[in-house]
């Protein structure tokens, strides 16, 4: 059974309670790495320097525990491959979030309508696959 390792625990711990339940159990099932739970806003201002994220209101940077969690299976890859690997593991993590109750929204879908389309394929210009937040 995958388990996370202590690092990937330490930065789950930053982020909510119910993003810590969530991946708590997928881990269980899916073996994953915790990339990022809550950020310095001078890590967020460099993201955004970087081209890696779009906003200085990330949900990582809310304290006192971050909204948000970057979480990819392993292997890491970061390839075609891998970008089809991440959006396999966000139908699980949705399916395991919904069954606890918990309302993400997740990088690869923003409007959440991915799900919900015949070809399956987000409708926008900016892809964070490894993010999920809570949908408030």
């Amino acid at each position: 059974m995958p388990k996370f390792s202590q690092r990937s625990k330490d930065r789950l711990n930053t982020c909510h309670s119910d993003l810590v339940k969530v991946f708590t159990e997928v881990v269980k099932y899916y073996d994953c790495t915790v990339i990022e739970g809550q950020r310095s806003p001078e890590r967020q201002a460099e993201l955004v320097r970087q081209g890696k994220s779009k906003t200085l209101k990330s949900k990582h940077l809310v304290t006192p525990l971050s909204f948000a969690v970057d979480v990819v299976p392993y292997p890491i890859e970061w390839n075609r491959r891998g970008q089809q690997r991440m959006r396999h593991f966000a139908g699980f993590v949705f399916g395991i979030a919904s069954q606890m109750g918990v309302n993400l929204k997740w990088g690869g879908d923003w409007d959440g309508d991915v799900w919900t389309k015949r070809d399956g394929l987000a409708d926008q210009s900016f892809m964070d696959l490894p993010h999920y937040e809570l949908k408030q």
